[in-house]
């Protein structure tokens, strides 16, 4: 249970980021509602986060939960916003989805 909390955190820190994104894009209420929407996944991602290290050892969780984001970040960066898919960026976020599924196969938890 706890590895599906932090997967569930580690989407939500993607969602503080594209929140993140789209307050750049936009001005006046609309830009205040997408800074509220960071700041409400960025306290579900925080808590969420925390409950899951109460059963799994920091170090990896912390890791995976970073990883997460990054990758979703990325992937959001590429597919929303138009960001460049070069081919050394997608080898890299293969890369970093490797890691996290082998801290995950290696964790004692």
């Amino acid at each position: 249970m706890n590895w599906i909390i932090l997967i569930i955190a580690g989407l939500f820190e993607v969602a503080f980021a594209f929140c993140l994104g789209k307050a750049k894009e936009t001005t006046g209420n609309e830009m205040y509602l997408w800074y509220g929407g960071f700041l409400a996944a960025l306290t579900a991602s925080m808590g969420l986060l925390i409950k899951a290290t109460q059963g799994l050892p920091i170090g990896t969780a912390y890791a995976v939960w970073t990883g997460i984001g990054a990758v979703g970040t990325v992937l959001v960066g590429i597919i929303v916003f138009k960001e460049p898919a070069t081919f050394l960026r997608i080898l890299f976020i293969i890369t970093l989805i490797g890691s996290i599924v082998g801290l995950k196969a290696v964790s004692a938890h």
